[in-house]
């Protein structure tokens, strides 16, 4: 008769079997996917989800789970094979379907697609930063609401990560981030097989990956990913770690089992076949038939997940409920920022400008709004890529999120709170790409609405995690700054031609580039308000107030008319940002010129598209009237406005080094310019060049075609 010890060490065996013979059936039904890293990391994945990670599969939502993130998302079958057996709301016909049009289990994990993701992963790295978000949410709101004898917030976040992980840039600026803030409950199982996609990974990456990590300051220990007892003394360790995230480094063999090609490439992304699938079994001593099996006692191990998850819930609503008794202001502000609901007149202290007010940049307008409204939204947390001083989003009086023991020279820190846990200013350092994951993370937490700021040329070091918070469709507020050539003395490497365009390509993400103060003020509310994944353009130069005709409010409709003619306009000029002072002066030169000209502001494309046809012509005017579009970017993507009768007012190049003005200037940024192009459209053309005859000049002595000059659509 078998021992006790071997009878547990027989069901452990085949538990983790059921995980690869899962993963390895999925691959193979779609003839598409990534065995290798589900079989290879079955063990230490078993180790974690059936022993440390605390989760309840009824209640996929409940606020003090662990966080899991499967960095390595190609290696998506092993997670769905972990959610089915522990019981989540993910069916064997689901994992039959693995990577098939519209099923529940997609080649990569997308959060809000499947019950139990916690992000979307894919791009390697990305997932490994919104982990270390993650973290910083949990200590966030630990800190802001856990009260002596009454923790409503503990809990840790997991990863399993790969080689191509850990070499991916945005991994690197992460962990340094993570490192530097002591996030003790960040726990990374690395799975180190030493394969790529292409070969063996020691083909491009040599370098000491604990040594790296060790600098960094993390807790790094190295096992035997295999062997299950390795893994549980590598997490109790790594638990035991209050000031510094902890990277396990597991030797796993990838493709395990595979009596042919394990540990080699050809594992990573092709599925086994089937001979091979059968030669797998026979080897780990599965039976082959049917596909998909998973024994009893197993299938029974792996539901004890279920009571286990719904106790440990319960618990916490017991905790929660005596909370409450005892702080029910906290408990109700919790609660909200759990939901995502926001307090009665939470923007009730947001300043407004009157006309004939000091011009005044929308970076500092924004810093102005930010700091009335965050006192009333106390979950609302970011930082810049150490750019504060000029993207203007310091918290003042909010605190600097960070250990304690990072006080060093400023007592009271940047924001005039101090340093600790509770802080709402995130020093993000100069690292834009783990920025940008990371405030993902801090959305996909839950609980938190997080912002990250840096000048917009630099979005292009973001563009993926945009990407993802739209696809994903998380509360992620970008606050990009510097917003045109306009930054002048910096240079063309510096001043962002194609970047407002660029991001307006991304599917639903909510681009605003406001016109003044005021729609500055208004473009907050609705990044605060309407939980879309939200870009703000803001300029570095002051700009007029506008007379906005009684348009207050219009921010919303994503386009609106600013100024107007009497009767139906001669021509429409349609801005967007600085351009909106520029078109307003370009149409008192039209007037006088007898003109009679339409200033439309469009600080959004994709909230003036959400208001359907019948408002878009009304603002536009009607069919075939003349338009040009007035923007100091990109020209591509305005005939859509514009139409068959429109031209441009644009920069379709690079920009230059010199005074701001005098660049503008340069590159036709004038009102004469403007009206001229106007006054071309209407077959006035002797006039226009009489009023552009600086420009045009300037344009024939620098051997450049004049912008607008002949920009019909």
């Amino acid at each position: 008769m078998a021992t006790a010890t071997e009878q547990v060490t027989t069901l452990e065996t085949r538990s983790i079997n059921a995980i690869r013979t899962l993963s390895m059936d999925a691959v193979q039904a779609a003839n598409s996917g990534h065995p290798g890293l589900p079989m290879g990391a079955a063990a230490m994945a078993y180790v974690l989800w059936q022993e440390f990670l605390k989760h309840n599969p009824r209640g996929p939502q409940w606020p003090d789970r662990d966080r899991f993130v499967l960095s390595a998302g190609h290696g998506s079958a092993l997670l769905y094979s972990l959610l089915h057996l522990t019981g989540y709301d993910l069916s064997v016909d689901d994992l039959k379907a693995f990577r098939q049009l519209g099923s529940k289990t997609p080649g990569h994990p997308e959060r809000d697609h499947t019950p139990g993701v916690e992000v979307t992963t894919g791009p390697l790295g990305q997932g490994f930063a919104n982990g270390v978000g993650f973290a910083i949410a949990e200590q966030f709101l630990a800190a802001t609401y856990n009260r002596p004898d009454h923790e409503i917030v503990n809990h840790y976040t997991y990863g399993i990560v790969s080689d191509g992980d850990v070499m991916e840039g945005v991994a690197f600026e992460s962990a340094a981030i993570a490192g530097n803030l002591k996030l003790g409950k960040l726990i990374y199982l690395y799975d180190q097989n030493h394969i790529t996609l292409a070969a063996s990974a020691n083909v491009s990456f040599r370098e000491d990956i604990p040594a790296r990590f060790e600098a960094l300051g993390w807790h790094v220990l190295s096992i035997d990913g295999m062997d299950t007892d390795q893994v549980r003394e590598a997490l109790d360790d790594a638990r035991s770690q209050t000031e510094r995230p902890t990277l396990i480094v597991a030797r796993t063999t990838i493709g395990y089992g595979s009596p042919n090609k394990a540990g080699t490439f050809g594992v990573h992304g092709s599925p086994l076949g089937p001979d091979e699938v059968i030669a797998a079994k026979e080897n780990l001593g599965i039976p082959t038939e049917p596909a998909f099996f998973v024994p009893d006692d197993a299938a029974s191990h792996f539901h004890e997940a279920l009571d286990r998850g719904s106790d440990l819930q319960a618990q916490w609503r017991i905790r929660f409920d005596a909370y409450k008794g005892v702080f029910p202001h906290e408990a109700a502000e919790f609660e909200a920022a759990l939901a995502g609901d926001l307090a009665d007149g939470w923007d009730a202290d947001v300043p407004s400008w009157n006309v004939g007010d000091k011009p005044v940049a929308t970076r500092k307008a924004s810093g102005e709004v930010m700091n009335a409204f965050h006192k009333n939204l106390p979950t609302f947390i970011g930082g810049s890529a150490d750019l504060n001083p000029s993207t203007n989003t310091v918290l003042k009086g909010g605190g600097d999120f960070g250990h304690p023991s990072t006080l060093e020279e400023d007592e009271q820190g940047l924001s005039g709170g101090g340093w600790d846990y509770r802080g709402r200013n995130l020093h993000f350092g100069i690292r834009e790409h783990a920025m940008g994951s990371i405030v993902n993370g801090l959305a996909a937490h839950g609980g938190i609405v997080p912002f990250g700021s840096t000048f917009l040329v630099f979005s292009d070091y973001m563009r993926p995690a945009i990407r993802l918070a739209a696809l994903t469709n998380l509360h992620s507020i970008f606050v990009f700054t510097h917003d045109s050539v306009a930054v002048g003395e910096d240079g063309p490497t510096h001043e962002p031609v194609e970047h407002v365009m660029s991001l307006r390509l991304i599917p639903e993400l909510l681009v605003l580039r406001p016109a003044d103060a005021n729609e500055t003020a208004e473009a907050w509310k609705i990044a605060i308000t309407r939980k879309w994944p939200t870009a703000l353009i803001l300029s570095r130069q002051d700009l007029a107030i506008l007379d906005r005709g009684g348009a207050n409010g219009d921010v919303v409709k994503g386009g609106y008319i600013l100024a107007d003619s009497d009767g139906d306009p001669d021509v429409v000029l349609l801005a967007t940002g600085s351009e909106v002072e520029l078109s307003v002066m370009a149409r008192e030169t039209l007037t006088e010129l007898g003109v009679g000209a339409r200033v439309v502001s469009i600080p959004s494309w994709e909230l003036f598209e959400d208001q359907g046809a019948a408002w878009k012509a009304d603002v536009l005017g009607p069919e075939g009237t003349p338009r040009v579009s007035v923007e100091a970017g990109s020209t591509l993507g305005w005939s859509r406005y514009t139409g068959a009768n429109g031209a441009h007012v644009g920069i379709d190049t690079y920009g230059a080094s010199g005074a701001g003005k005098e660049v503008l200037k340069h590159f036709g940024m004038t009102r004469e310019h403007v009206a001229a192009t106007a006054l071309r459209l209407l077959g006035r053309a002797d006039e226009a060049d009489e009023l552009d005859a600086e420009f045009v000049q300037s344009q024939e002595a620098a051997g450049t075609q004049p912008s607008g000059s002949e920009g019909h659509s």
